[in-house]
């Protein structure tokens, strides 16, 4: 059954009711924590999917042309940020530490002196 998001007017909570679609504007419903029906559907975001391969394209296009982009630390910084946020998922500490570093301004050399373990797994090999 769907989860349908609700707020209500008097107490100003949010709840969430399932109910199937047949129930859907036909059922009534009250808030879950003052019971009052004076509530209103809330709107969510909606999430669109994307293939990894998909991803990978959209970013690609966004930085095609980019030659010349390792003598600019700022704008390898924001081409980064864009294809971590276009991976989906949560990257590493070094990852974000890296980032900041290049939107100050430091350059990859400087960066991988001053993070002489970057790009080493655990055993310490090149990964």
């Amino acid at each position: 059954m769907p989860t349908y998001d609700f707020i209500c007017n008097d107490c100003q909570q949010r709840f969430d009711v399932f109910m199937s679609y047949a129930e859907y504007g036909v059922k009534t419903v009250q808030c879950a924590h003052c019971q009052s029906e004076n509530v209103r559907r809330r709107m969510t975001k909606v999430r669109i999917a994307k293939s990894d391969e998909s991803r990978l394209e959209s970013a690609a296009n966004d930085f095609a042309g980019l030659e010349g982009i390792e003598d600019d630390p700022k704008a390898m910084a924001r081409m980064m940020r864009k294809m971590g946020s276009e991976m989906g998922e949560d990257m590493p500490s070094e990852f974000n530490e890296v980032v900041d570093r290049l939107e100050a301004g430091q350059s990859p050399e400087e960066i991988e002196s001053a993070i002489p373990d970057l790009g080493l797994d655990e055993s310490g090999d090149d990964s």
